[in-house]
């Protein structure tokens, strides 16, 4: 829909608002690399470690050598040897690379029974839109996301009204036209609803 509308009026959003389905790392990839579209939006993140070790968000990342620093103070690298490109995870597939400590500096290190218990040394795997997603998390963190938040919620609470109490559950006129007219009538009776709600009540005789 944003290429269909760029293309025929030559315009384009400043900002697109959506919840967590839409915070996937291609998704905030093609918003910020290629459109240049600020998301506020959540970003969808399973990175977080549940049994008790340190997850990807306690390592720093470093932009200039393209290097993590682990709690120990450690680094964890693409590549241990002098290969011509970085090493990523299961061929480029998952569109992640992979960043792995030295066995010596694990063996070394106390921090290992909270970082590694069950491996040999620790790996990272960092999406190659890692960088949009800091974007995100840094959106996030602003008064106009709280705004943009606010604003979605006012609008999918009406699309949840229409699910729950108007019973718009799918579409049952076929094609565009069906559907639109579909809509309108549901969007009417939402309105004669909320409409209703405002008439007062008469007091009990």
């Amino acid at each position: 829909m944003i290429d269909r509308v760029q293309d025929r009026f030559g315009i384009k959003p400043d900002k697109l608002v959506g919840d967590t389905g839409y915070g996937s790392a291609e998704m905030l990839g093609w918003l910020v690399e290629d459109r240049q579209i600020e998301p506020h939006i959540p970003v969808w993140d399973k990175s977080k470690r549940t049994d008790g070790t340190f997850s990807r968000e306690d390592f720093a990342y470093d932009p200039a050598t393209d290097s993590y620093s682990c709690p120990g103070g450690q680094s964890l690298q693409t590549y241990r040897r002098k290969f011509s490109k970085p090493r990523v995870a299961n061929g480029g597939k998952d569109g992640f690379i992979k960043y792995r400590a030295s066995k010596l500096d694990c063996d070394a290190c106390p921090l290992k029974p909270m970082c590694c218990p069950t491996q040999p040394a620790r790996n990272l795997l960092r999406s190659v839109h890692e960088a949009a997603r800091d974007v995100a998390r840094d959106i996030r963190k602003t008064d106009a996301y709280m705004t943009s938040f606010i604003q979605r919620r006012k609008v999918e609470m009406l699309f949840a009204h229409l699910k729950r109490y108007i019973g718009l559950r799918m579409m049952r006129l076929r094609g565009p036209k069906g559907a639109t007219e579909q809509f309108q009538l549901a969007a009417t009776a939402q309105n004669l609803r909320k409409l209703a709600k405002l008439v007062p009540t008469p007091a009990p005789a």
